[in-house]
């Protein structure tokens, strides 16, 4: 209307009732159409819905992992790698991995040392700086699931404690220099022996020394100088056992050439002098028998022995020389009548 001034909250009124209005219908009844919006409303609502669940309901393990799932807070453990199935909205799923995990003790991770954990005493009253690096993994996933937030600050003041309590009972040269491997392993073995007692899901994998050295420098020179010498007679040791190795054999060899070249010789001697007593017997038994041409032949061979050039000279009465030798005198010296 011409000079009315123009009130927005009145045309907002005549748009309501405007709408009001085209949605009317006899009876008090609203539009199918709207019915209809609905219903298309509440299908999409239910795929989104299917939709959600179907991506929540699986999930994947790798190799080195293991899965706890809730089912209304209960917890179970699952361990097989590949796809697995969860009840949408029901169940919860936490991975855990299964690999081994390191723990310093003595420096930390920029490698800097750390004093209140690294100082020791040790048997002999001796301070030490010793390094620790434990190995551990995850060995049960309900129980770790459990004490997740308990179980790795049980583990580290669990070995702080048993390496306190084991390089204590050690001097300090075994500590730093020879004794490193036994007391690894008896740390590793008390220490997972009270891990499995305590059941929060970690087990001790391996515990090594990383360094161990005096609180001094000059006596950490002292003791590396005794630390190479010691390496140094290990050194002539080994390369003593391995020449002792090498000579015994070809000693023994020898010795045994030497015992057998005298048996042979032995032998040699028995049975020359049993082949000379033979003779002799047989030389004895024709000596009874014939004992004159026995004494001539044993003269006749001793001489063909000592003069074995010793010609025979026979001087004729014409006055000529003939020269034998002595072998036919020797064979002719045996008749067969007894003299």
């Amino acid at each position: 209307m011409p000079g009315k001034k123009f009130d927005p909250q009145d045309l907002f009124d005549r748009i309501r009732r405007s709408r009001q209005t085209s949605e009317e219908v006899p009876g008090g009844q609203k539009p199918r159409r709207n019915f209809d919006s609905f219903r298309l409303v509440l299908v999409i609502a239910l795929i989104l819905f299917v939709v959600r669940a179907s991506d929540g309901a699986f999930f994947t393990l790798n190799v080195n992992e293991s899965a706890v799932v809730t089912t209304l807070g209960r917890p179970a453990s699952v361990t097989t790698p590949g796809v697995h199935f969860k009840i949408p909205f029901v169940q919860n799923v936490v991975k855990m991995s299964r690999e081994i995990q390191g723990m310093t003790i003595g420096y930390d991770a920029s490698n800097q040392s750390v004093p209140s954990e690294s100082e020791m005493i040790t048997k002999d009253f001796n301070f030490v700086n010793v390094d620790f690096y434990i190995e551990y993994q995850m060995n049960d996933p309900v129980e770790y699931y459990i004490h997740m937030d308990t179980a790795y600050d049980i583990l580290r003041n669990l070995a702080q404690s048993y390496i306190r309590d084991t390089v204590g009972v050690y001097n300090v040269d075994d500590v730093i220099t020879t004794g490193k491997a036994e007391i690894q392993s008896k740390i590793k073995t008390l220490l997972s022996e009270r891990m499995e007692k305590e059941n929060v899901g970690l087990g001790v994998v391996n515990v090594t020394i990383q360094d161990a050295e005096p609180p001094t420098a000059e006596v950490i020179s002292a003791f590396r100088a005794v630390e190479d010498a010691k390496q140094g007679m290990d050194t002539r040791i080994n390369e003593a056992n391995k020449y002792a190795s090498e000579q015994i054999p070809a000693a023994n060899a020898r010795a045994d050439k030497v015992i057998q070249d005298a048996e042979a010789y032995r032998q040699e001697r028995i049975s020359e002098a049993e082949g000379q007593a033979a003779r002799f017997n047989d030389m004895y038994r024709e000596y009874q028998k014939y004992p004159l041409i026995t004494k001539k032949r044993m003269l006749y061979e001793t001489l063909e022995q000592v003069l074995p050039d010793l010609k025979v000279i026979i001087n004729s009465s014409d006055g000529t020389q003939t020269m034998l030798p002595l072998e036919p005198f020797v064979q002719a010296a045996a008749p067969d009548a007894p003299q």
